[in-house]
């Protein structure tokens, strides 16, 4: 988002920026190109308790923490989403903003039917709110509805976008995303592991492509409507470590740890992107196999 807001100051639109970090040097250590830049402001702090820094005329809210760490504290992921969330508008509101962004999930969906291509934003599918596997699923639902009743209070436009998954600049390549580590596994040029059976389907949406999306919806979303962000091109695991080998001109193959189940029952996790398409314009412009170039390159000019 940050790289899309300086081409977009480089085409010659004024826009400063406050950016909210637990800690900013760990981002601008890994891409320092942004240290100094006089129109980015950094506020170190917690997204419960963090300092307003001016006027604004728009905010982006999307601090979650997804890492697999992150998971094994529920309690943690409680209160970051909702209570950060309460935090985030409140100081919004204080700072003269009218359009504020929410940064969701799709993993507000739930578990995906069998029989369902993909989920769309009327879906009435929901996670298990009793389950302790659905704290972030639940976390994000009640804070989409904090985002509607706040923005009804104060006259806030809030749109809403449900993210998937993605691949790009900065995706974790030793992390719990299948595509980094197959990523890794072709750059380092042994083969590209799946671990299980690979049937279950995923899509992935270029993070350039990603971050227009974002600003689409911020800009031109209604306020509380949800918009899918992602590709709705599906592709199951196995196939997926077979693209990425041969994007990357991996020799050393694929290798399936798992033996094959029932692809009936298969999980899966995709979007409907027909209002995304149809409303704002938005489109899935990166082709998958660019896109794993694209991400492997950038690790390589900024290894970890």
């Amino acid at each position: 988002m940050l790289s899309l807001l300086d081409s977009l100051r480089q085409q010659g639109i004024a826009l400063n920026a406050c950016v909210l970090s637990r800690n900013p040097e760990i981002f601008l250590t890994k891409v320092p190109y942004f240290k100094h830049q006089p129109w980015l402001e950094w506020v170190t702090g917690d997204v419960k308790d963090f300092n307003a820094c001016g006027q604004a005329e728009w905010m982006i809210h999307a601090a979650t923490d997804t890492h697999a760490q992150a998971h094994q504290n529920p309690l943690g992921i409680l209160e970051d989403v909702v209570l950060g969330t309460r935090h985030a508008l409140n100081t919004a509101t204080t700072m003269g903003v009218r359009r504020a962004l929410y940064v969701s999930s799709g993993a507000v969906y739930g578990a995906q039917p069998a029989d369902l291509p993909g989920f769309s934003e009327t879906s009435t599918h929901a996670c298990d709110a009793t389950h302790p596997a659905s704290a972030y699923g639940e976390a994000k639902r009640m804070a989409e509805q904090w985002c509607v009743q706040h923005g009804l209070r104060h006259g806030m436009t809030i749109p809403i976008a449900r993210c998937f998954a993605f691949v790009g600049a900065g995706l974790p390549l030793d992390g719990h995303f299948a595509i980094g580590n197959f990523i890794a596994d072709a750059v380092a040029r042994r083969a590209v592991t799946v671990h299980g059976d690979g049937t279950p389907l995923r899509s992935y949406l270029y993070g350039a492509d990603m971050a227009i999306w974002l600003l689409t919806c911020l800009l031109r979303g209604q306020h509380g409507r949800a918009y899918n962000v992602g590709s709705d091109h599906a592709i199951s695991i196995v196939d997926l470590a077979t693209q990425v080998n041969t994007s990357l001109k991996n020799p050393h193959g694929v290798k399936v740890t798992g033996s094959a189940t029932d692809h009936t029952s298969r999980n899966r996790y995709l979007p409907d992107v027909h209002r995304a398409r149809t409303e704002l314009g938005l489109d899935t412009w990166t082709p998958l196999d660019q896109a794993i170039r694209f991400t492997a390159h950038c690790a390589a000019l900024n290894p970890a």
